[in-house]
């Protein structure tokens, strides 16, 4: 499997994301097809301008082409610090799996399919697991046992210092590659770390209006409007179909979504004619927003769209598409909706997932009245 791994690079008193990987014209040609990319003669790599946000559209732009992405060097770097007495991760210690390994993933790969696993959720736990092998290969192990898988967390995932959900990813993995392998070994004495508990960022009312004026194109112009509107995830936006908006219910039938589950979420009555002219402008043959052959509109493409508007509009928050669901479901618990209609709309299986939006919601921190006022 192709790699490419992702370094933070100081270029021209500037952050910079170096990609690199191993020279194949194939590759080189699909990493310069890439918005913004550069090649550096000073450092002998490809590189484009910081940000987390582009950290996340790399990912899924090389995820797209079935490769694997190592984005684990971007800890923080201070400008005064030396990158080049970095020490090297330890994946690029690995030794690449035989070939039989290889087929067994693939095997697995299947198994996970069948068991009707989401694409990114089939991609990560064969990735996971493919490098747990390799780190087998390294320490010359041959049998899988919770010591092995113990030993692999602290070596790999603590020291590494990788992100918790990166953690928990590759626990669930190789637990998953140990059942379709029938391996049976003792209860791990690993504790899975509970995530990081942040608020979400969210827009103000005045903020999304004016998100949605500075976007001219109309197609980009309806997306954003939706996403905000209905509370809409990403991915839920770009598969809607022609047909799954219901004018005369004012509803829009989400099909499934996360977790496989339908439901219907709120259509505005003043999102109409600008749907309508939209679809004379534009005629979709069968998704709402088409890209290339009548495919669906990519999700790199829609959040380029976002970041382009977020900068035009001049917004300093730092946010993203999914902030835009964020704040439909904030400003609909401030304007008095209940939070187990909220939860509905959103599709949330728990009400503690959406619990969080009280957090966030400033109506009733508004009425509390501040000691230092009353000095």
């Amino acid at each position: 499997m192709t790699t490419i791994t992702l370094e933070p690079l100081w270029h021209k008193q500037k952050k910079h994301i170096a990609i690199k990987f191993e020279y194949n014209v194939a590759v080189k040609n699909v990493v310069k097809s890439y918005n913004n990319v550069r090649w550096s003669k000073t450092h002998r790599t490809f590189y484009i301008p910081y940000s987390t946000e582009e950290i996340h559209n790399l990912f899924l732009y090389f995820r797209k082409q079935n490769w694997f992405v190592d984005y684990s060097a971007f800890k923080k770097v201070g400008k005064t610090e030396d990158l080049s007495t970095k020490k090297p991760e330890l994946i690029s210690k690995l030794p690449q799996p035989a070939n039989e390994q290889i087929e067994e993933l693939q095997q697995f790969k299947r198994w996970l399919e069948q068991k009707r696993f989401s694409a990114n959720t089939v991609l990560t736990y064969t990735e996971v697991t493919k490098l747990f092998l390799r780190y087998m290969i390294y320490k010359d192990l041959e049998t899988i046992t919770s010591r092995t898988i113990e030993q692999f967390n602290y070596d790999f995932i603590f020291n590494a210092k990788k992100s918790v959900s990166y953690q928990n990813q590759c626990i669930s993995g190789i637990k998953h590659f140990m059942d379709f392998k029938g391996i049976m070994i003792d209860e791990l004495d690993i504790k899975r770390p509970n995530k990081d508990k942040k608020l979400p960022t969210v827009f103000t009312k005045e903020e999304v209006k004016r998100l949605i004026d500075v976007t001219k194109n109309l197609k980009h112009k309806v997306l954003l409007v939706l996403v905000y509107s209905a509370g809409l995830r990403i991915g839920e936006a770009l598969q809607l179909k022609i047909n799954d908006i219901d004018y005369e219910r004012s509803l829009i039938h989400i099909k499934s979504a996360k977790g496989r589950k339908d439901r219907y979420t709120l259509l505005s009555k003043n999102l109409f004619p600008l749907i309508d002219t939209y679809l004379r402008h534009y005629s979709p043959d069968f998704y709402l927003f088409e890209g290339r052959s009548g495919k669906p509109y990519t999700q790199v493409s829609a959040r380029e769209v976002f970041r382009k508007s977020l900068r035009q509009s001049g917004i300093k928050k730092q946010g993203t598409l999914h902030t835009l669901r964020h704040s439909f479901a904030t400003h609909l618990l401030e304007s008095g909706t209940d939070i187990r209609y909220i939860q509905e709309l959103l599709g949330h299986s728990s009400p503690k997932t959406t619990m969080i939006y009280t957090h966030v919601s400033t109506t009733n921190l508004k009425e509390i009245k501040n000691p230092f006022d009353s000095m």
